[in-house]
């Protein structure tokens, strides 16, 4: 497909000052169980193509899922056509851009390929875990459920540029629901855990047998008290960290967001260009990347949807703001340095600004020397509500499981955990960071943004985090 793809490519390329191809072939597959009982298998596949031209300044698209020559040469015209209309409109002059030329191939690592496993080995599996999750009849709701995806991409342009990339995804969930009376507890794997790679993941989640966990959580939550009200500390662990970061700071420091391109849509952010190099984001403790070199983690990849090449930066040090997450075209908009981070959610869609894998980088602090180091505090984990402003700065999160932490010693677990802040203040009272045995690599599968919506996969890695003075409150 793709030695066609080059040379319709070729021939439909007009003279312009650029053009690109990006190609897109997804195959998703789901499988669920809920209740014991074998619910309807899904399969998705879609192929197209964008096409994209950059001349005398203006620029314009065109998607289409007819990939012969007459098809791709009549959204060329309707991509020259866009391009032509915008030239005099756009707040930013495209006409001396030089977008980048790369050339090269990017594989997923994959041990147990999804296709190669068996529809049956993998409803067993699912079963079991099912079967475990039904410990009593308190146990009033349970789904087992596991997805693969599967993902090609080509991208060509007029001056050379060739990447050949593809991904393979693992993402499996339980979700497990106690009741009685009118007190009803969730325990889930809904909240980071997804993965780059194949049907290995499972082995490394430890997923058989994990079910059984969830329920046994899941019924302690309903004869727990009410996570208390007060200004403590708290200890955030690495599945409740993904939406942390995800919202608090990786959200805030989209440049395309920062220049007002989504203030119509999902809002604006707190951060401005003039903070870049000097703002206090956090303590000293706090050091954020952008990095696609994680094999495992959601949003690895060698180049992104404009071609630049993908390599691990610093974003945050020391607690210094020191890089926004800006693609090729953002970073000549806004004159700063960012990210190889554009990405698109579908050959029907324009390449945008997104995060892709944004990680906290692991401290020195073991996990039990956190807990000692806290005289009245509670651990949360798990992700089950959330809500933040549309410049996102004040938020309000709340999570599946807390147990508190008292005179250096985790006690007492207690039901619907929530605390709020302002991300700032937040990031600054950061008091310890976990070490590498802490650390998790994790991820997201549904971050929304753009206009059409895109959904995107993100990846979050992340040891387990201290934070002071923070506002916990419980649920009614």
């Amino acid at each position: 497909m793709y030695q066609v793809l080059k040379q319709r490519f070729e021939t439909v390329a007009p003279e312009v000052d650029f053009c690109s191809l990006r190609y897109v072939e997804r195959q998703e597959e789901s499988l669920e169980i809920q209740k014991d009982i074998v619910q309807p298998s899904t399969f998705k596949r879609e192929v197209g193509a964008m096409l994209t031209v950059i001349d005398s300044g203006g620029i314009g698209y065109a998607a289409t899922s007819d990939l012969s020559e007459k098809g791709l040469h009549q959204a060329m015209l309707k991509a020259q056509h866009w391009a032509a209309r915008s030239r005099d409109v756009l707040v930013t002059d495209l006409s001396q851009l030089k977008m980048p030329v790369t050339q090269g191939k990017y594989q997923s690592k994959v041990q147990k390929v999804w296709v190669q496993s068996g529809i049956d080995e993998k409803l067993n599996l699912l079963q079991q875990e099912s079967e475990r999750c039904h410990l009593n009849d308190k146990i009033v709701d349970w789904t087992v459920s596991l997805a693969g995806i599967q993902e090609e991409n080509y991208y060509l342009t007029n001056h050379g540029g060739q990447v050949y990339q593809r991904h393979h995804y693992t993402i499996p969930n339980i979700e497990v629901v106690a009741n009685e009376g009118v007190n009803t507890q969730v325990r889930s794997l809904r909240s980071g855990y997804a993965y780059q790679g194949g049907l290995e993941a499972l082995d490394k989640l430890g997923f058989e047998g994990l079910s059984q966990q969830l329920a046994e959580e899941a019924l302690q939550l309903l004869d727990a008290p009410n996570c208390p009200t007060d200004k403590m500390d708290l200890l955030l662990m690495p599945d409740q960290m993904v939406l942390q970061i995800h919202e608090s700071i990786g959200h805030p420091l989209e440049l395309d967001r920062i220049l007002g391109d989504e203030r119509n849509y999902a809002g604006t952010s707190f951060v401005e260009l003039s903070m870049f190099g000097n703002y206090q984001y956090g303590s000293e403790l706090l050091n954020v990347s952008f990095d696609p070199t994680h094999t495992e983690e959601l949003a690895s990849y060698a180049f992104d949807a404009e071609g630049l090449t993908a390599e691990k930066v610093m974003l945050i040090e020391n607690g210094t703001l020191v890089r926004p997450l800006g693609g090729f075209v953002s970073q000549a908009r806004a004159g700063l340095n960012g990210a190889a981070n554009v990405r698109a959610s579908s050959w029907n869609r324009p390449p945008i600004d997104r995060m892709a894998n944004l990680n906290v980088e692991a401290g020195d602090s073991s996990f039990e020397e956190m807990i000692s180091n806290t005289e009245r505090g509670v651990l949360m984990k798990s992700n089950n509500s959330w809500s933040i402003d549309d410049s996102r700065n004040k938020f309000q999160f709340g999570c599946e499981y807390g147990q508190l932490i008292e005179n250096g010693e985790l006690t007492t677990v207690v039901k619907n955990p929530n605390y709020r802040g302002i991300s700032a203040n937040f990031w600054r009272n950061l008091k310890m960071v976990g070490n590498q045995d802490t650390f998790e690599v994790l991820g997201v599968t549904n971050c929304g943004k753009g206009e059409p919506n895109q959904v995107v996969m993100v990846g979050h890695a992340s040891p387990a985090c201290l934070f002071s003075q923070v506002d916990v409150f419980g649920g009614a």
